[in-house]
């Protein structure tokens, strides 16, 4: 496996795991109600967005690698 493959699997993981995470921490909010269990999810979705925006540009800028 190439360092560049790792490397998209690497983000795709953590896109996941941010995407689980924010998962939970909603499930939280909705029986806690504390509002640090809502920051999470939106910290988490906002990140997991940022993450795939990020795969989507370093796959289109190393595509010829």
């Amino acid at each position: 496996m190439s360092l560049r493959r790792f490397h998209l699997l690497f983000i795709a993981l953590s896109v996941v795991l941010a995407a689980f995470f924010a998962a939970w921490a909603g499930g939280q909010y909705r029986l806690a109600h504390e509002m640090r269990f809502a920051v999470t999810s939106l910290v988490c979705v906002a990140s997991g967005a940022a993450l795939a925006v990020y795969g989507a540009r370093f796959q289109r800028k190393t595509k010829n690698l």
